[in-house]
Protein backbone atom coordinates (compact mmCIF):
# COMPACT_ATOMS: atom_id res chain seq x y z
CA UNK A 1 0.00 0.00 0.00
CA UNK A 2 1.75 3.10 -1.33
CA UNK A 3 1.59 6.55 1.46
CA UNK A 4 0.30 8.32 -1.56
CA UNK A 5 -2.88 6.31 -1.71
CA UNK A 6 -6.15 7.65 -0.74
CA UNK A 7 -7.30 6.55 2.88
CA UNK A 8 -10.84 6.02 3.37
CA UNK A 9 -11.62 6.78 7.06
CA UNK A 10 -13.92 4.57 9.26
CA UNK A 11 -16.21 7.46 8.50
CA UNK A 12 -17.32 6.26 4.87
CA UNK A 13 -19.25 3.27 6.15
CA UNK A 14 -19.74 0.25 4.43
CA UNK A 15 -19.38 2.08 1.26
CA UNK A 16 -15.77 1.46 1.05
CA UNK A 17 -16.87 -2.48 0.35
CA UNK A 18 -20.12 -2.36 -1.38
CA UNK A 19 -20.17 -1.67 -4.76
CA UNK A 20 -21.91 2.13 -5.68
CA UNK A 21 -23.28 1.42 -9.42
CA UNK A 22 -22.81 -1.14 -12.13
CA UNK A 23 -19.98 0.99 -14.28
CA UNK A 24 -17.83 0.88 -10.38
CA UNK A 25 -17.92 -3.31 -10.22
CA UNK A 26 -14.71 -4.98 -9.95
CA UNK A 27 -12.35 -5.97 -12.85
CA UNK A 28 -12.97 -8.88 -14.00
CA UNK A 29 -16.52 -10.09 -12.68
CA UNK A 30 -18.64 -7.93 -14.88
CA UNK A 31 -22.37 -8.68 -14.63
CA UNK A 32 -21.62 -11.56 -11.61
CA UNK A 33 -19.80 -8.82 -9.38
CA UNK A 34 -23.33 -9.08 -7.56
CA UNK A 35 -25.15 -12.72 -7.45
CA UNK A 36 -26.74 -15.64 -5.58
CA UNK A 37 -23.99 -17.95 -4.45
CA UNK A 38 -24.45 -21.59 -2.95
CA UNK A 39 -23.48 -21.34 0.51
CA UNK A 40 -20.70 -24.62 0.38
CA UNK A 41 -18.97 -22.15 -1.91
CA UNK A 42 -18.13 -19.79 0.41
CA UNK A 43 -15.49 -20.19 3.40
CA UNK A 44 -14.54 -17.83 6.56
CA UNK A 45 -12.24 -15.21 6.06
CA UNK A 46 -8.46 -16.79 7.59
CA UNK A 47 -7.72 -15.06 10.32
CA UNK A 48 -10.99 -12.71 10.68
CA UNK A 49 -10.50 -10.57 13.27
CA UNK A 50 -14.27 -11.79 15.32
CA UNK A 51 -13.58 -15.00 16.70
CA UNK A 52 -16.08 -14.81 19.42
CA UNK A 53 -19.81 -14.98 18.48
CA UNK A 54 -22.85 -14.81 20.71
CA UNK A 55 -24.97 -17.96 20.14
CA UNK A 56 -27.97 -16.36 21.69
CA UNK A 57 -27.77 -13.67 19.27
CA UNK A 58 -26.92 -16.23 16.47
CA UNK A 59 -29.88 -18.23 16.85
CA UNK A 60 -31.73 -15.19 16.97
CA UNK A 61 -30.94 -14.13 13.53
CA UNK A 62 -31.09 -17.37 11.74
CA UNK A 63 -34.59 -17.20 13.07
CA UNK A 64 -35.01 -13.81 10.92
CA UNK A 65 -33.43 -15.36 8.24
CA UNK A 66 -35.80 -18.26 7.85
CA UNK A 67 -38.77 -15.82 7.71
CA UNK A 68 -37.77 -12.93 6.31
CA UNK A 69 -34.42 -14.16 4.48
CA UNK A 70 -31.08 -12.20 4.00
CA UNK A 71 -31.50 -8.53 3.54
CA UNK A 72 -28.25 -7.48 3.03
CA UNK A 73 -25.68 -9.13 0.83
CA UNK A 74 -22.35 -10.61 2.07
CA UNK A 75 -18.58 -9.54 0.87
CA UNK A 76 -16.21 -11.75 -0.70
CA UNK A 77 -13.45 -12.19 -2.99
CA UNK A 78 -13.16 -14.67 -5.40
CA UNK A 79 -10.54 -17.22 -4.72
CA UNK A 80 -7.94 -18.72 -7.00
CA UNK A 81 -7.76 -21.75 -8.73
CA UNK A 82 -11.30 -22.76 -8.38
CA UNK A 83 -12.88 -25.46 -11.69
CA UNK A 84 -14.63 -23.65 -14.47
CA UNK A 85 -18.30 -22.71 -12.58
CA UNK A 86 -17.22 -23.90 -9.14
CA UNK A 87 -15.17 -21.00 -8.02
CA UNK A 88 -14.86 -20.25 -4.27
CA UNK A 89 -15.20 -17.71 -2.73
CA UNK A 90 -13.29 -15.87 0.83
CA UNK A 91 -15.70 -13.82 3.07
CA UNK A 92 -14.60 -10.51 3.99
CA UNK A 93 -17.75 -8.81 5.81
CA UNK A 94 -20.77 -10.56 6.99
CA UNK A 95 -19.75 -14.15 8.49
CA UNK A 96 -22.56 -14.07 11.19
CA UNK A 97 -24.90 -13.40 8.67
CA UNK A 98 -23.40 -16.69 7.03
CA UNK A 99 -23.48 -18.74 10.32
CA UNK A 100 -26.88 -18.14 10.86
CA UNK A 101 -27.66 -18.55 7.06
CA UNK A 102 -26.64 -22.39 7.85
CA UNK A 103 -28.30 -22.79 10.91
CA UNK A 104 -31.28 -21.01 9.52
CA UNK A 105 -30.57 -24.11 6.27
CA UNK A 106 -30.17 -21.47 3.34
CA UNK A 107 -28.50 -22.99 0.73
CA UNK A 108 -27.68 -19.97 -0.99
CA UNK A 109 -27.08 -16.08 -0.28
CA UNK A 110 -26.65 -12.91 -2.10
CA UNK A 111 -23.01 -11.66 -1.93
CA UNK A 112 -21.03 -8.80 -3.61
CA UNK A 113 -17.44 -9.69 -5.20
CA UNK A 114 -14.28 -7.45 -4.14
CA UNK A 115 -11.56 -7.98 -6.13
CA UNK A 116 -8.90 -7.43 -3.30
CA UNK A 117 -5.49 -8.77 -2.00
CA UNK A 118 -5.58 -11.18 0.86
CA UNK A 119 -4.08 -7.71 2.77
CA UNK A 120 -6.95 -5.67 1.82
CA UNK A 121 -9.61 -8.08 2.77
CA UNK A 122 -8.14 -8.76 6.30
CA UNK A 123 -8.39 -4.92 6.40
CA UNK A 124 -11.82 -3.98 5.07
CA UNK A 125 -13.06 -7.43 7.57
CA UNK A 126 -11.63 -5.36 10.60
CA UNK A 127 -13.01 -2.13 9.34
CA UNK A 128 -16.50 -3.68 9.10
CA UNK A 129 -16.42 -5.31 12.13
CA UNK A 130 -15.08 -2.08 14.32
CA UNK A 131 -17.70 -0.27 12.07
CA UNK A 132 -20.70 -2.34 13.58
CA UNK A 133 -18.74 -2.33 16.78
CA UNK A 134 -19.05 -6.36 16.88
CA UNK A 135 -15.17 -7.17 18.01
CA UNK A 136 -14.54 -7.28 21.87
CA UNK A 137 -11.51 -5.38 23.46
CA UNK A 138 -9.18 -8.44 22.96
CA UNK A 139 -10.14 -8.88 19.39
CA UNK A 140 -9.88 -5.47 18.67
CA UNK A 141 -6.09 -4.97 20.00
CA UNK A 142 -4.84 -8.60 18.43
CA UNK A 143 -6.11 -6.91 14.79
CA UNK A 144 -4.92 -3.94 15.50
CA UNK A 145 -1.39 -5.69 16.44
CA UNK A 146 -1.66 -7.90 13.44
CA UNK A 147 -1.92 -4.59 10.76
CA UNK A 148 1.44 -3.51 12.23
CA UNK A 149 3.17 -6.54 12.48
CA UNK A 150 1.82 -7.98 9.30
CA UNK A 151 0.95 -5.34 7.40
CA UNK A 152 3.70 -2.81 8.17
CA UNK A 153 1.29 0.26 10.09
CA UNK A 154 2.75 2.46 12.42
CA UNK A 155 0.15 3.46 15.17
CA UNK A 156 -0.37 6.79 14.04
CA UNK A 157 -0.58 5.18 10.03
CA UNK A 158 -3.60 3.22 11.75
CA UNK A 159 -4.95 5.57 13.70
CA UNK A 160 -5.61 7.64 10.67
CA UNK A 161 -7.08 5.03 8.48
CA UNK A 162 -9.79 3.81 10.89
CA UNK A 163 -10.47 7.42 11.64
CA UNK A 164 -9.63 6.52 15.39
CA UNK A 165 -6.73 8.68 17.81
CA UNK A 166 -3.23 7.39 18.61
CA UNK A 167 -4.06 6.90 21.94
CA UNK A 168 -7.08 4.37 21.32
CA UNK A 169 -4.65 2.41 19.05
CA UNK A 170 -1.52 2.71 21.98
CA UNK A 171 -4.29 2.00 24.63
CA UNK A 172 -5.93 -1.20 22.91
CA UNK A 173 -2.52 -2.91 22.38
CA UNK A 174 -1.93 -2.11 25.81
CA UNK A 175 -4.59 -5.31 26.47
CA UNK A 176 -2.46 -7.69 25.09
CA UNK A 177 0.15 -7.57 27.68
CA UNK A 178 -2.72 -9.66 29.83
CA UNK A 179 -2.14 -12.94 30.60
CA UNK A 180 -4.45 -15.27 28.46
CA UNK A 181 -6.38 -16.20 31.66
CA UNK A 182 -7.46 -12.44 32.22
CA UNK A 183 -7.25 -12.35 28.35
CA UNK A 184 -10.18 -15.15 28.09
CA UNK A 185 -12.03 -13.12 31.11
CA UNK A 186 -12.33 -9.92 28.83
CA UNK A 187 -13.39 -11.97 25.86
CA UNK A 188 -16.20 -13.71 28.25
CA UNK A 189 -17.56 -10.42 29.09
CA UNK A 190 -16.16 -11.19 32.96
CA UNK A 191 -13.76 -8.02 32.85
CA UNK A 192 -14.67 -5.00 31.04
CA UNK A 193 -12.41 -3.34 29.28
CA UNK A 194 -11.72 -0.28 31.74
CA UNK A 195 -10.73 -3.27 34.53
CA UNK A 196 -8.39 -4.31 32.19
CA UNK A 197 -6.82 -1.06 32.11
CA UNK A 198 -6.66 -1.04 36.00
CA UNK A 199 -5.64 -4.43 36.02
CA UNK A 200 -2.55 -3.49 34.44
CA UNK A 201 -1.18 -1.18 36.80
CA UNK A 202 0.26 -4.78 38.36
CA UNK A 203 3.39 -5.61 36.18
CA UNK A 204 3.39 -9.54 37.94
CA UNK A 205 0.97 -11.82 35.92
CA UNK A 206 0.68 -14.50 38.90
CA UNK A 207 -0.16 -11.79 40.79
CA UNK A 208 -2.18 -10.05 37.99
CA UNK A 209 -4.23 -13.19 37.32
CA UNK A 210 -4.80 -13.32 41.50
CA UNK A 211 -6.37 -9.87 41.12
CA UNK A 212 -8.79 -10.58 38.38
CA UNK A 213 -10.62 -13.08 39.70
CA UNK A 214 -10.81 -11.68 42.94
CA UNK A 215 -12.52 -8.66 40.98
CA UNK A 216 -14.90 -10.99 39.02
CA UNK A 217 -15.77 -12.60 42.51
CA UNK A 218 -16.30 -9.46 43.86
CA UNK A 219 -18.14 -8.02 41.12
CA UNK A 220 -16.15 -5.18 41.62
CA UNK A 221 -16.55 -1.89 39.71
CA UNK A 222 -14.02 -0.55 37.59
CA UNK A 223 -12.80 2.32 40.33
CA UNK A 224 -12.66 -0.64 43.32
CA UNK A 225 -10.59 -2.23 40.80
CA UNK A 226 -7.99 0.73 40.09
CA UNK A 227 -8.15 1.00 44.48
CA UNK A 228 -7.24 -2.55 44.53
CA UNK A 229 -4.45 -2.80 41.72
CA UNK A 230 -2.67 -0.03 43.21
CA UNK A 231 -2.41 -1.48 46.82
CA UNK A 232 -1.52 -4.93 44.91
CA UNK A 233 1.21 -2.67 43.45
CA UNK A 234 2.49 -1.06 46.04
CA UNK A 235 2.55 -4.29 48.43
CA UNK A 236 4.37 -6.16 45.27
CA UNK A 237 7.12 -3.08 45.82
CA UNK A 238 7.73 -4.43 50.11
CA UNK A 239 4.62 -2.42 51.54
CA UNK A 240 1.71 -4.27 52.47
CA UNK A 241 -1.10 -2.37 51.54
CA UNK A 242 -2.34 -0.08 54.46
CA UNK A 243 0.94 -0.91 56.73
CA UNK A 244 3.34 2.48 57.32
CA UNK A 245 6.58 2.06 55.59
CA UNK A 246 9.21 2.19 58.54
CA UNK A 247 10.57 5.86 59.41
CA UNK A 248 14.13 6.98 59.01
CA UNK A 249 16.49 7.77 61.36
CA UNK A 250 16.56 11.25 60.65
CA UNK A 251 12.84 11.44 60.50
CA UNK A 252 12.47 10.63 63.92
CA UNK A 253 14.43 12.85 65.56
CA UNK A 254 12.86 15.61 63.55
CA UNK A 255 9.74 14.15 65.08
CA UNK A 256 11.22 14.48 68.42
CA UNK A 257 12.70 18.15 68.16
CA UNK A 258 9.43 19.41 67.10
CA UNK A 259 7.23 17.69 69.82
CA UNK A 260 9.26 19.20 72.49
CA UNK A 261 9.13 22.60 70.64
CA UNK A 262 5.66 22.91 70.17
CA UNK A 263 4.62 20.50 73.61
CA UNK A 264 2.47 18.38 71.88
CA UNK A 265 3.07 15.31 69.50
CA UNK A 266 3.98 15.92 66.06
CA UNK A 267 4.36 13.55 63.09
CA UNK A 268 6.51 13.92 60.23
CA UNK A 269 5.13 12.13 56.91
CA UNK A 270 7.63 11.91 54.34
CA UNK A 271 7.42 10.31 51.14
CA UNK A 272 10.82 10.92 49.20
CA UNK A 273 11.38 14.44 49.91
CA UNK A 274 8.10 15.18 50.20
CA UNK A 275 4.81 15.40 52.54
CA UNK A 276 3.76 16.73 55.27
CA UNK A 277 3.80 17.31 59.68
CA UNK A 278 0.91 16.69 61.53
CA UNK A 279 0.42 18.55 64.96
CA UNK A 280 -2.05 17.69 67.39
CA UNK A 281 -4.03 19.36 69.83
CA UNK A 282 -6.20 18.64 72.95
CA UNK A 283 -8.95 21.76 72.42
CA UNK A 284 -9.19 25.02 71.07
CA UNK A 285 -7.70 27.01 74.00
CA UNK A 286 -4.69 24.52 73.04
CA UNK A 287 -4.77 25.09 69.19
CA UNK A 288 -4.58 28.87 70.28
CA UNK A 289 -1.65 28.42 71.94
CA UNK A 290 -0.44 26.45 69.36
CA UNK A 291 -0.65 28.96 66.51
CA UNK A 292 0.57 31.70 68.63
CA UNK A 293 3.84 29.75 68.59
CA UNK A 294 3.91 28.92 64.85
CA UNK A 295 3.48 32.22 64.04
CA UNK A 296 5.52 34.54 65.77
Amino acid sequence: MSDKEPRRALGRGLDALLPVAADKAPAGFGDRSVFTCPLERIIPLKGQPRQHFDEKALEELSQSLREVGLLEPLVVRKLPGGAPGQDKYELIAGERRWRAAQRAGLREVLVVVKDVSPVAAFELAMIENVQREELNAIELAEAFSRLIKEHGYTQERLAERIGKDRTTIANSLRLLRLPPGVREKVVRGELSEGHARALLQVTDDAELAKLADKVVRGRLNVRQTEKLARATKHGAGGDRPGQPKEKSASVRDLERRLTQSLGTRCEVRDQGGKGEIAVSYASLDHLDALLEKLLK
